[in-house]
């Protein structure tokens, strides 16, 4: 009998997720993962789904790895997914995946070169799918869009937070305003980029790095989605949390953005690539100041990945989010 060794990290929000462990298995260690169509606990906006369409598709993950997709997705850039050991139907809408236990480098502990090859990686390998993503159906169909518009904000939210206002100066927070109030216009602009094949969740927590090349964990989003999207996602998310010391925002972001463009340079120019990045990151986080404030209102500091107290994650997060306006108002 497998025993557990180590409950990992992960998100509790999402229904999908039934939890994460560390096990012993064939000698050594592997990942069991299991996933389920329902459980108690999960946030309602991020419910699981039968739609095999939906971005929270119950049964997407197996399927990438069941179908080899994990592994062959990004293999042009050198990029794989954890290898799959073994699927098992445990019934009633639950599923066992017991994984590869990749060996390697944290993603949290990667340096900013080693984040901007993953970038020149993920270009390389989303430039071959350029235009033509697979048309799969239980691939996520539109991400960035429902994704983002699933987002919990009420009509009447207060804008005026306490912790917010000490921590955000008056112009970010109008900015902010402005980036929510445009959100529509922003998921056009990104729906209007060359569309690729996405991973939709790549951040350091979701990234190992190993002998041989990086892997990329977590593929329970992946779909059709625009060039830049995923790059912009690794250059943000890997700050928003506090995990990172943000000083190293601009080199990052830099080496994310530099990295990226020379590995879709066949398909994008430079300057088309940083504003592909610039839009979609704009794009994937107009929600998240309005958010965060509708949360703050209610409980006394975060949730999840980010514990810290309402004023001190305000006051980390600034710099993504004037990062985010810039972005969207040079755009």
């Amino acid at each position: 009998m497998r025993g557990v060794a180590e409950q990992l990290v992960h998100s509790t929000a999402n229904e999908v997720t039934g939890g994460v462990w560390r096990i012993r298995h064939g000698g050594g260690t592997a990942i069991r993962k299991i996933v389920n169509a329902r459980r108690d606990g999960a946030a309602a906006h991020l419910a699981a789904s039968d739609d095999p369409g939906h971005f929270n598709y119950w049964r997407r993950e197996p399927l990438v790895y069941q179908t080899g997709l994990a592994a062959s997705a990004f293999a042009a850039g050198g990029l794989r997914g954890p290898s799959l050991i073994a699927l098992n139907e445990l019934g009633d809408g639950v599923a066992e995946m017991i994984l590869e236990d990749v060996q390697g480098t944290a993603g949290m502990s990667l340096e900013t070169g080693e984040l901007g090859d993953c970038a020149y990686r993920l270009g390389v390998a989303q430039s071959g799918w350029a235009g033509d993503p697979p048309r799969t159906a239980w691939l996520a169909r539109d991400f960035l869009t429902d994704y983002t518009l699933a987002q919990p904000v009420p009509d009447d939210l207060r804008w005026d937070h306490p912790a917010a206002e000490a921590a955000l100066a008056a112009p970010l927070r109008a900015g902010l305003l402005r980036l929510w109030e445009r959100r529509r216009e922003l998921i056009e602009a990104s729906a209007a980029l060359p569309r690729t094949l996405c991973h939709h969740d790549v951040w350091p927590m979701n990234l190992i790095g190993s002998g041989r090349g990086p892997v990329l964990l977590d593929w329970a989003y992946a779909g059709p989605g625009a060039l830049g999207e995923d790059a912009a996602n690794l250059a943000l998310d890997t700050f928003w949390d506090g995990y990172a010391d943000v000083t190293r925002l601009p080199a990052v972001v830099d080496a994310v953005i530099s990295g990226y463009a020379r590995g879709v340079a066949d398909v994008l120019p430079p300057e088309q690539a940083r504003r592909a990045i610039m839009v979609t990151g704009a794009t994937k986080y107009f929600w998240l100041l309005p958010r965060m404030l509708a949360s703050a209102w209610s409980s006394p500091r975060g949730k999840g990945y980010d514990t810290r107290d309402w004023e001190s994650m305000f006051t980390g997060r600034a710099p993504m989010f004037q990062l985010i306006v810039d972005w969207s108002e040079a755009v």
